[in-house]
């Protein structure tokens, strides 16, 4: 099965958007795919591009043959240059770490215009997550902070103003008020 990495089109008329994918030569273009690799907005100025590259480059990497639509997409990206690299470790021209660190130095030089890797996005949302855990929540700060004013308050002045919590007054007890209500009489 001859796999190419193309675009697939969706948006409505005159306003596409593109999915990059890896499918099927014999496939309808907007038809079935093997994997979504990403997206491409041309729309935007400059031109919004999200791409899994890890998944884009194994696909490289089995065969599967970009359009040339999607070889510069891929290019811009990075992903040719580390194939290339990758081929060069294979040869043993180069050792990963050389190779890591011609892609890194590629990567430091280029200015990016709304390009995103997913990979990146995967790693600020994991170290959200991380400083969520490590930070108390509020609603524990609320309650331990209310728990010390009740504890510190006096016993004569809770029964003389009216009470806060969640946002509802309620009024004081007073053991006078005991009247009884128009609906026992």
């Amino acid at each position: 099965m001859p796999v190419k990495i193309r675009l697939a089109r969706k948006g409505r008329r005159k306003l596409a958007m593109y999915s990059i994918v890896a499918a099927d030569s014999r496939a309808p273009r907007d038809g079935k795919f093997i994997e979504k690799l990403g997206s491409y907005n041309p729309n935007t100025s400059p031109s919004h591009i999200r791409l899994n590259t890890e998944r884009a480059l194994y696909w490289l990497s089995k065969g599967a043959l970009p359009t040339d639509t999607a070889r510069s997409i891929l290019s811009k990206m990075g992903v040719l240059l580390k194939k290339h690299l990758q081929g060069g470790v294979a040869k043993k021209a180069l050792t990963e770490e050389q190779a890591a660190q011609k892609f890194l130095d590629w990567k430091n030089s280029k200015t990016w215009n709304n390009c995103t890797f997913i990979e990146e996005e995967i790693q600020r949302s994991i170290e959200k997550k991380n400083q969520a855990a490590q930070e108390p929540s509020e609603e524990v700060n609320v309650a331990a902070s209310a728990e010390e004013v009740a504890t510190n308050a006096a016993p004569e002045a809770e029964a003389s103003e009216p009470v806060e919590t969640d946002s509802v007054k309620v009024p004081p007890q007073d053991d006078s008020s005991s009247e009884q209500t128009p609906e026992a009489e």
